[in-house]
C-alpha cells in the first residue's frame, strides 16, 4: 500500500490529544468554533474524521465529446456563448467546446453580475462537475471552474483532491486549511489505536494514523479507482471501525435496556378469540412470526422486535394480536403511525377487530381535539382506554398512560429510533429504582435486505412476514415512454367504465423550469380535461389536512374514480377496488418508493397494473430500477437492489439515527466487514467496554443515546 506523505507531528509525549479543542487551531476564533459546535463538531478528533465525502480527479482532462452522464470530470474549452435568461427566476448559460467539437452548457442559477462579467466568449475555461442531460446537449450545473491565462500553461493536478462536506458559514477553502493544520497534529505514537493488531493484520488493513493520512491526503502513486470507488484498504481500515461504533453503539442500548423488567404478557384467551372470529386464517409466516412475538412478551424482559413485510402481508392483525396479550392482562397498548392516513387505516381496522370483545380502542391525533382530546387523554390515565392508536400526538407531555405494557410503531424508518423511544418511556416512572418499561414492536412495509437489517437495527430481533395472504392478486408492471402517454387516458377510462379506480402519481407539485418532469397540478387540469366524464381528485402535500384526508376518503369511498397524487400516497392508502397504478417519471424514484407506490394496487380480486412512464434519456442507474421493477415483486429482492443502487439512508430516511450520517462506510459495498464487526463488537462490549466506550464516543459522540439515559 502507498503511503501519504506523512505531516509534521509533535513528539510522542508532546503530542496533543485528540480532545484539544478545536478553537486552539489557529484561525479558529470564536464564531468559526460556534459554527462547528452546531455540527456536533468541538475536539481536534472531530476535523481528523470529517473524512472526504467524495475526491474529484483533476490529474486528467477529458473531451467534451467523450462526456457520459452522471461521471464527473474535468474538461477545458473555450466559451463560445453566453446567455443570461429571466424567466421564473436568473439563469446564466455558457456554453464552451473543444478541439473535439463538442459543446458543453454550464448552468448556473445564482450568480453575480461581476461572475457574468468573467464569461467572454473566446476566454478559455477549465472546469470540474457532473454532466447531466440538458435541453440541447449535456450541461453541468454550478461547476467548479476557473479561467486560464492563454500564456501561461495551467498544469494539472497530481493527486486526487478530496471534497468535504459542506459546513454552513464555513468555506470549503477554509475548512481544507483547517483539516491540514489538524492532520499536522496527528499523533503517530499508537495511541489512536483501539482495534486489535491482530485483526488489522489479518484483514491487511492499515493502521487509523496510516489510513487517516491517505485519505485526506491521496498520495500520486495511490489506486485512484480504488479511492473513488470507496474501496481502497485504508478506507476499508476506517469503514470497519465506524461500523463497529455504530453496532457497539446499538447493542448497548439494548443492553441497557434489557437491564429495566418488564410486564410478563402471558394470557392469550383475547387473542384466540379474535383469531376465532377473524373471516380468514393467519398464513404460515404469520403464524411464525406471532409465536415470536409470543414467547418474547412471555418474558420479564422488555420485548425489542422490527416485523418487517410487504405491504399487505398482515402485520397489522399480528400486532392486533399482540396487543390483545397485554389488555388480557388488565394493562395497556399504544400503536402509533407517521400519518393520520395510515393511523386511521389502523384504527378501523383494531376498532371492527377488537371491540366486538368489549376492549376500548381510543384515538389520538392531530386532528383530535378540543373536548374530544381531552376525553381521550383522560380515557389513556384511567385506563379505561385499553388500547390507544395514534400519530406523534401520543408522545406529546400530556399524554399519560396508566400502565403502557406493549409500544407498537408502524413505519419505524419515518420515525426514527429517538422518537420511538419518546414512546417507550411512556412506560412506568422515569426515577423509579427497578424500573418496568414495555415492550416494544416496530413494524415496516419497507423490506430489509439482511445487510441494512444487522446493522440499522442492531438494538432489536427481527421477524419478516414474507409471504402474501392468499387472494392478494400479482401486479403486472410495463414500463413506457411517457410519449405514450396518451394511451394511458383511454386505459384509465377504460378502466374505470368497468368499476374500478385508478392512480396517477407524480414526483413534483407544480411545473418547474429547473426539473424536467410532469407536474401533479398540470396533470391534474389536463386529466379533468380529457376525462370529462370521470371524477378526478388532486392530492399532494400542500393541501391543508382536512383537504388531503377528504379526497382520500372520497377516492376510498368510491366517490373519484381517480385519483392524481405525489407521492404522499405512498403509505395508508388502502383502496381495494383500484386496480391501475401510473407513475409520472418513475426515473425520478426509489426501487423501494416505486414498490411502496405499486402496492397500492393489487389489494383486491381484479387484475391489476403498474405502468411506470419514464422520460428520455435514461441512464444506466434508472434504466436498472426500472428493469428490476419489471422482473420482480419481490420485496426483499428489490430491497437488497435498491441497498445496492441508492445506500441506506435513502433506503431508511434520514431520521433513522446514524445511517444516513456514515463518514466513510456503505452498507452495500461494505457488507463483508459485518460479520466481523458483529464478532469483534461482542468481544469488547464484554472483555474491554472501555475501548468500546472510546470507539462509540469518537464514531458518534453525543449523537449516542443509551436507554437508561
Amino acid at each position: 500500500m502507498a503511503h501519504a506523505a506523512r505531516p509534521r507531528t509533535a513528539s510522542p509525549s508532546l503530542a496533543p490529544s485528540g480532545d484539544m479543542p478545536l478553537r486552539r487551531l489557529p484561525g479558529v476564533g470564536p464564531k468559526v468554533a460556534e459554527k462547528f459546535a452546531s455540527r456536533g463538531m468541538d475536539t481536534l478528533q472531530d476535523l481528523w474524521l470529517q473524512l472526504p465525502r467524495m475526491y474529484e480527479d483533476r490529474t486528467q482532462l477529458m473531451p467534451i465529446r467523450d462526456l457520459r452522464p452522471g461521471i464527473a470530470a474535468q474538461v477545458e474549452g473555450r466559451i463560445e456563448a453566453v446567455e443570461r435568461g429571466f424567466r421564473y427566476r436568473p439563469m446564466l448559460r455558457v456554453a464552451i467546446g473543444d478541439e473535439s467539437r463538442a459543446t458543453l452548457v454550464l448552468r448556473f442559477f445564482h450568480f453575480r453580475g461581476v461572475q457574468v462579467a468573467q464569461f467572454v466568449p473566446g476566454a478559455r475555461l477549465r472546469c470540474f462537475g457532473t454532466p447531466r442531460p440538458g435541453q440541447n446537449g449535456l450541461e453541468i450545473v454550478h461547476p467548479s471552474y476557473r479561467l486560464l491565462d492563454d500564456a501561461a500553461d495551467a498544469g494539472l493536478g497530481d493527486r486526487l483532491d478530496p471534497v468535504y462536506p459542506a459546513i454552513e458559514g464555513i468555506g470549503p477553502a477554509t475548512l481544507r486549511r483547517l483539516i491540514g493544520l489538524a492532520l499536522e497534529r496527528l499523533p503517530d505514537d499508537g495511541s489512536l489505536e483501539l482495534l486489535p493488531p491482530a485483526l488489522l493484520r489479518d484483514a491487511a488493513l492499515p493502521g487509523l494514523h496510516e489510513a487517516l493520512l491517505c485519505v485526506h491526503r491521496p498520495p500520486p502513486d495511490a489506486d485512484v479507482d480504488a479511492l473513488i470507488a470507496g474501496t481502497h484498504p485504508a478506507q476499508r481500515r476506517l469503514a470497519l471501525e465506524e461500523l463497529l461504533a455504530h453496532h457497539l453503539s446499538l447493542r448497548r442500548q439494548r443492553i441497557a435496556l434489557q437491564a429495566h423488567s418488564a410486564s410478563p404478557l402471558r394470557a392469550t384467551t383475547l387473542a384466540r378469540q379474535l383469531r376465532n372470529g377473524l373471516p380468514f386464517a393467519l398464513t404460515p409466516a404469520q403464524e411464525r412470526v406471532f409465536a415470536e412475538i409470543s414467547r418474547d412478551l412471555a418474558r420479564p424482559v422488555p420485548m425489542l422486535r422490527l416485523v418487517q413485510g410487504d405491504v399487505g402481508s398482515g402485520k397489522t392483525v399480528v400486532a392486533a394480536l399482540a396487543a390483545l396479550m397485554a389488555v388480557a392482562e388488565g394493562r395497556q397498548a399504544a400503536l402509533m403511525a407517521p400519518t393520520e392516513l395510515l393511523a386511521e387505516q389502523h384504527l378501523a381496522n383494531l376498532r371492527a377487530w377488537l371491540e366486538p370483545l368489549g376492549v376500548r380502542v381510543a384515538w389520538l391525533a392531530g386532528k383530535v381535539t378540543g373536548r374530544a382530546r381531552l376525553a381521550a387523554r383522560a380515557a389513556v390515565a384511567s385506563g379505561e382506554a385499553q388500547v390507544v392508536v395514534g400519530t406523534h400526538a401520543l408522545m406529546q407531555d400530556g399524554v399519560v398512560f396508566q400502565d403502557l405494557a406493549l409500544a407498537i410503531v408502524d413505519e419505524q424508518h419515518r420515525f426514527g429510533v429517538h422518537q420511538r423511544l419518546a414512546l417507550r418511556d411512556k412506560g412506568g416512572d422515569p426515577g423509579a429504582a427497578t424500573r418496568r418499561v414495555p415492550h416494544q414492536l416496530v413494524m415496516t412495509a419497507t423490506p430489509i435486505p439482511r445487510t441494512l437489517a444487522m446493522t440499522a437495527y442492531a438494538d432489536l430481533d427481527v421477524s419478516a412476514i414474507d409471504t402474501l395472504p392468499p387472494g392478494r392478486t400479482p401486479v403486472t408492471t410495463v414500463v413506457l415512454s411517457a410519449d405514450r402517454r396518451p394511451e394511458l387516458v383511454e386505459r384509465i377510462r377504460a378502466a374505470c367504465a368497468e368499476g374500478r379506480q385508478a392512480y396517477w402519481v407524480c414526483t413534483i407539485i407544480d411545473d418547474s423550469d429547473e426539473v424536467e418532469a410532469q407536474a401533479a397540478q398540470s396533470t391534474f387540469e389536463a386529466l379533468a380535461a380529457a376525462l370529462p366524464g370521470l371524477r378526478v381528485a388532486l392530492v399532494h402535500g400542500r393541501l391543508k389536512a382536512v383537504a388531503k384526508q377528504a379526497a382520500m376518503q372520497a377516492f376510498k369511498d368510491g366517490a373519484v374514480d381517480l385519483l392524481v397524487a405525489t407521492t404522499v400516497i405512498e403509505v395508508g392508502v388502502d383502496v381495494p377496488n383500484a386496480s391501475l397504478m401510473i407513475i409520472e417519471n418513475a426515473e425520478r424514484l426509489g426501487l423501494s418508493q416505486l414498490h411502496q407506490l405499486r402496492g397500492r394496487v393489487g389489494r383486491g380480486a381484479a387484475a391489476s397494473s403498474c405502468v411506470l412512464l419514464y422520460q428520455s434519456p435514461l441512464s444506466a442507474t434508472a434504466r436498472e430500477r426500472l428493469e428490476t421493477m419489471r422482473q420482480t415483486s419481490d420485496g426483499f429482492v428489490i430491497a437488497e437492489k435498491d441497498l445496492a443502487l441508492r445506500g441506506p439512508g435513502e433506503l431508511l430516511g434520514t431520521r433513522q439515527t446514524g445511517l444516513a450520517a456514515f463518514r466513510v462506510a456503505d452498507l452495500a459495498r461494505d457488507a463483508d466487514l459485518l460479520p466481523v464487526v458483529h464478532r469483534i463488537g461482542e468481544q469488547l462490549l464484554y472483555d474491554a467496554p472501555e475501548i468500546a466506550d472510546r470507539l462509540v464516543a469518537r464514531w458518534i459522540g453525543g449523537a449516542a443515546r443509551y436507554a437508561d439515559a
